[in-house]
């Protein structure tokens, strides 16, 4: 049998156990509060690893649509995609 862990970060402290069914598909449902303490979104993934003695750990990865966001834009000038096509061709 394989007990079911998250990792927090490693500011955070405690653990909580939380069970879920798998369904015939093999999905299962994160419940709202560990995706809630972990900020699981839309678009992370979840990296699964089984060690020897059959303990699995589950560890976010966070990798949402959107990550430039939090960049600060560069003033590029004016372009012109006519003239940038004719100096170095269409792809």
């Amino acid at each position: 049998m394989w007990s079911n862990m998250y990792k927090q970060n490693a500011s955070t402290t405690g653990m909580a156990t939380e069970e879920t069914k798998v369904s015939d598909r093999g999905m299962v449902t994160i419940p709202a509060d560990i995706r809630q303490n972990l900020d699981i979104g839309p678009g992370d993934k979840l990296r699964w690893t089984v060690n020897e003695e059959g303990t699995l750990a589950v560890e976010v990865v966070h990798q949402r649509e959107g990550v430039f966001d939090d960049f600060e834009p560069v003033d590029a000038g004016e372009t012109n995609a006519v003239e940038a096509e004719t100096d170095f061709g269409a792809e």
